[in-house]
């Protein structure tokens, strides 16, 4: 067994909705039957005994080794503790290779999963050891080292539950949520909106005092040192016990707390100085240390935090003692848990030495024995959830301190004998107000229950109804996708939207080129919905990019399918038929929002049927009222689109828009009749974006296909009195489409310019000049210089077998050179001819035919 290619499908794609590892899978022939391979299954269980049951799937009588890899890595993952349930595998037409899809929720992990169930199947066929132990291990620890951690995951989890779209934006906690224009940021526990200079002032312990003290919030008194006598000195001044931090400290470090002696401040002040430059010495606030956790303007957490300690049994050290509480499943070594492993170091040391023991003193039954000053949770303390019990003008205290620094989000520190009162009346105090803040002690609290901390931010950055996303278009097809694209961002953008646009030519914000070339992928779409300038989004979504990676988005508010007809690059990665292409083309249909819209061509059988796997509603379009489809729609009072009179007329019920194909420049006053669908399908898209008809007239008026706007497709030209058409069409449901339309068009003589894309089956490249040499007089045949995977001379071969017998053409011409052959029918234009270029190098052909134009 051999994985011959394992790329991720970062999106909804063919197979699910779910991210998943796909692998190309080959297999022997006598790995094509495991279920015969003797001794095998054995093998297998006794290294795996949890995987899951063998058996074929229901279209095989067989079991191949592609699915064993397949339940393995899937069960793998479960055993590690990731959330995967869905896999397949399926057997393509080419012997022996099969696909696997197996899910999983960290790329990485699924990848690792995939290289384990690879060692795990070969250990079975050979009969050797296989380390699932190790296996499992290194699964956990690249999965805990991978995912967001539990602030962050929850805040991610409460967005998912709201239907706010999320991506992570580095392998950190920093995470986007919503698209475009409407999208927020969080980095951990701190959100976009928070300003640089409240988290410097929340850094500036004694800044922060004396503005906390301006706002009526009480806060010890206190001071900076220069030095270690200049600490003794201040401690003095304040009054003992005080406490000795540095101004800019965070997580406890360097902090100590209660000293009484000039020694001990002196010791403290060292401490202090490994972790800053800038020492404060302040009053201490005898009582229990607490943490306010205030988001937007309420007060949603309270936490008391204890510092770590062990309690004495009278039997154990208390180095033993640690190693028993640390051994608590729910402590770990970093942020990923929701305790921390208590540290036994030279700081725990020294503050046993306080209380006269020692790491291998066997403290009595019932002794308290503290392992640190500060009772943060990232050294090992504990926090018992308090909310419930906070007083109001605790709250209200809590929430004045935020709003004075300026954090969105903030921790606030308090220090007094109970949250039940006012802190002024219990001479305590605001120590400390904290950007960033720890979430875990509100998450999962040692004791108490946890708080939906998650929920409240989210509910923070977006209004109830409000779920962060743009209206996304996505356009796909055999024919007329750009073109449809083009047409439907500028009707958006007629509305004063500012449009993100994706398609063959690139990639377009609010009328500006960002990006050239093939843009009709999910790495494009990606980089439109994170631009903060983008109100509305239109993709070009090419089979390709659905393959390779699945979709950009998790759902579309509009889905249009403009055509399947006999499809295009038939024969590629394992879609054979056109069964297999609209199965493909139709993911964006599947994926469309529940109060969205699917836009899909009636008079297409394979696109119409789609309309069955759509959550949403249909809009169908054809251009005959009375095509079944469209009559059945119509009749049922929902949206459609469809041609009468020379007008596009778009229904619902009893409410009935009228355009006349005349305001329509790019049809010619309705001649061109892919231009006809191109318009119907585009002004369906808008209507379902919920664009005004006003807006939608306009568009349509404003809109044509010259090269700068529409380049490649049918873009006209006069030269010597001839007409001059460039297209893009590359497929024999494109040529059928041009033929109707210069049919439609006076010319003397007819010529044609033509290529072949190497990519496709020979019979599609030996149809299209089929279809030429019944409509064109002359034939200029060209080979250019990409012939993607086909020999020297074999395109044009084809190209030429098609013309045998063609009933019309007279004259052939075989060129070598795009532009070469651009010139040769250009030289023989007479007054009153047509020509048309089936241009493959797009800007720079229609570059060639300007300039030659220009040039006379």
């Amino acid at each position: 067994m051999e994985v011959i290619r394992l790329r991720a499908l970062r999106g909804p794609n063919l197979w699910s909705h779910h991210t998943a590892v796909e692998a190309i899978v080959s297999c022997s022939p006598e790995e094509r039957s495991v279920d015969k391979i003797p001794g095998f299954e054995v093998r297998l269980r006794t290294r795996f005994p949890r995987l899951a049951q063998l058996q074929p799937d229901g279209h095989a009588d067989t079991i191949p080794m592609a699915h064993v890899l397949e339940l393995a890595a899937l069960g793998l993952q479960a055993e590690a503790g990731c959330p995967v349930t869905f896999s397949r595998t399926t057997q393509t037409l080419e012997d022996g290779i099969y696909q696997m899809v197996v899910e999983y929720t960290e790329e990485a992990v699924g990848r690792l999963a995939v290289e384990w169930a690879e060692k795990l199947v070969k250990a079975a066929m050979e009969d050797t050891p296989f380390d699932l132990a190790a296996a499992l291990h290194e699964l956990r620890e690249l999965d805990e080292d991978v995912r967001l951690g539990p602030s962050t995951g929850s805040i991610v989890h409460a967005a998912v539950a709201r239907k706010i779209p999320f991506r992570r934006m580095t392998e950190g906690s920093m995470v986007s949520f919503g698209w475009g224009s409407k999208q927020r940021r969080i980095q951990a526990a701190e959100m976009d909106s928070t300003s640089a200079i409240a988290e410097t002032i929340a850094q500036d312990k004694e800044l922060t005092k004396k503005l906390l003290d301006a706002a009526g919030v009480p806060v010890p008194t206190g001071r900076t040192a220069v030095d270690a006598e200049d600490a003794w000195k201040a401690a003095l001044e304040i009054g003992l016990p005080v406490v000795v931090k540095p101004k800019d400290g965070n997580q406890g470090k360097g902090v100590t707390v209660n000293i009484t002696t000039r020694e001990q401040t002196i010791a403290a002040y060292n401490a202090a100085k490994e972790f800053r430059d800038d020492i404060m010495v302040e009053r201490f606030l005898a009582g229990h240390d607490f943490r306010l956790l205030v988001i937007g303007n309420k007060l949603v957490a309270a936490a008391r935090r204890d510092p770590p300690h062990v309690v004495g049994d009278g039997v154990h050290s208390v180095r033993e003692l640690v190693d028993i509480v640390n051994s608590d499943p729910r402590r770990g070594t970093g942020h990923g848990t929701a305790l921390t492993k208590i540290r036994f170091d030279d700081i725990a040391l020294a503050r046993l030495a306080l209380q006269g023991l020692a790491a291998d003193s066997v403290p009595p039954i019932g002794q308290r024995v503290v392992l640190r000053n500060n009772a943060n949770l990232s050294t090992g303390g504990s926090a018992t959830d308090v909310t419930d019990d906070v007083h109001p003008e605790v709250a209200a205290r809590a929430v004045e301190a935020a709003q004075m620094i300026g954090l969105d989000i903030c921790g606030v520190d308090v220090v007094c004998d109970s949250v039940l009162r006012p802190i002024e009346e219990q001479n305590g105090g605001v120590v400390e107000v904290n950007a960033a803040p720890g979430l875990r002690m509100h998450l999962s609290p040692s004791y108490g229950k946890g708080r939906p901390i998650g929920e409240a931010i989210i509910n923070t950055m977006f209004p109830e109804g409000d779920d962060g996303r743009i209206p996304v278009i996505a356009v796909t097809g055999t024919n007329g996708k750009t073109t449809t694209v083009r047409l439907a961002a500028h009707l958006i953008a007629a509305s004063g939207l500012r449009v993100g646009m994706t398609n063959t030519d690139g990639v377009y914000v609010n009328g500006r080129q960002i990006d050239s070339g093939d843009c009709s992928g999910p790495r494009s779409a990606r980089n439109v919905l994170q631009h903060p300038d983008v109100d509305a989004a239109v993709f070009e979504t090419a089979r390709g990019g659905i393959l390779r990676e699945g979709l950009a988005y998790d759902r579309c508010k509009v889905a249009v399918v403009t055509n399947i007809g006999a499809g295009d690059h038939l024969g590629l990665n394992y879609i054979t038929t056109v069964e297999d292409l609209a199965v493909l083309k139709r993911v964006i249909v599947m994926n469309v929002d529940a109060q969205g819209y699917a836009v899909l061509n009636a008079t297409d059988p394979i696109v119409a049927a789609m309309a069955a796997k759509c959550k949403g509603k249909v809009i169908f379009f054809g251009a005959d009222r009375y095509h079944p489809v469209v009559a059945t729609h119509l009749a049922q009072g929902k949206r459609t689109v469809y041609i009468d009179n020379g007008q596009l007329v778009a229904v619902e019920g009893k409410n009935e828009q009228r355009i006349p194909l005349s305001d329509v420049p790019i049809t010619f006053n309705g001649t061109i009749g892919f231009q006809v669908e191109n318009t119907m399908a585009a002004v369906a898209a808008a209507w379902a974006a919920g664009i005004d008809w006003d807006s939608i007239r306009r568009g349509l008026l404003t809109f044509t296909t010259d090269s700068h706007n529409a380049p490649g497709r049918f873009n006209i030209f006069k030269y010597r009195g001839a007409t001059v058409i460039a297209d893009y069409g590359h497929n024999p449901d494109a040529m059928q489409a041009l033929v109707q339309a210069v049919d439609a068009m006076p010319a003397k003589r007819r010529s044609v310019v033509i290529s072949g894309a190497g990519d496709r089956r020979d019979q599609d490249i030996r149809q299209q000049t089929e279809i030429l040499g019944k409509a064109f007089d002359d034939v200029v045949l060209y080979q250019d210089a990409c012939q993607r995977g086909r020999a020297d001379g074999e395109v044009v071969r084809l190209l030429r077998e098609g013309l045998q017998g063609a009933s019309r053409t007279s004259k052939v011409d075989e060129i070598t050179g795009e532009f070469i052959a651009i010139d040769t029918a250009m030289d023989r234009l007479q007054e009153g001819d047509l020509c048309l270029i089936l241009v493959d190098q797009v800007e720079e052909s229609l570059r060639h035919i300007a300039n030659r134009i220009a040039a006379g």
